[in-house]
């Protein structure tokens, strides 16, 4: 029976890559002289640091860019709330990896409201779906690619 399994995972070493670029841009930037600002890749997560509120949503862009062009998905960006501290503020973005329980279950619930004749099942982080046929399951994942589920979605370990 054809089956493949639907996750979300982000390459950590595209995010540094990503980070790197940025920091260049930001070096090189005009409006970023004589400005204590930083962009670093700590412990899974990217730490944005400014003197304003509105240079730390520059920095966002900035790093929203370079994952772009790094072929990241954007939507795996998970902000944090800023933190104030004397005269810095402090961001960190998390990136979303697996698929968590909520969006697992909207998943599921779609591919049952489209009368699909496939049968999905959540495991841990990553859901299963098995079919008769692969155009079925084809027709699954063409489904999900139009959905916006909030975050990058790859379909791995297609089997016959």
């Amino acid at each position: 029976m054809p089956s493949f399994d639907i996750v979300s995972e982000i390459e950590m070493n595209e995010v540094r890559n990503a980070v790197d670029n940025a920091n260049r841009e930001l070096s090189t930037r005009f409006d970023f002289r004589g400005v204590e600002a930083s962009i670093e890749f700590k412990d899974e997560s990217v730490v944005l640091t400014a003197e304003g509120e509105f240079q730390l949503q520059q920095l966002t862009d900035m790093l929203r860019n370079a994952c772009s062009k790094r072929n990241l998905d954007t939507n795996a960006m998970d902000p944090q709330d800023t933190v104030r501290s004397g005269k810095t503020h402090r961001r960190s973005i998390k990136f979303k990896q697996g698929i968590e329980q909520p969006i697992a279950k909207k998943i599921v619930k779609l591919i049952k409201d489209n009368k699909m004749k496939v049968q999905a099942s959540i495991q841990g982080d990553q859901l299963r779906v098995n079919g008769k046929k692969r155009d079925d399951l084809q027709a699954v994942m063409a489904l999900l690619k139009a959905e916006d589920m909030g975050q990058p979605l790859q379909f791995n370990n297609f089997r016959d």
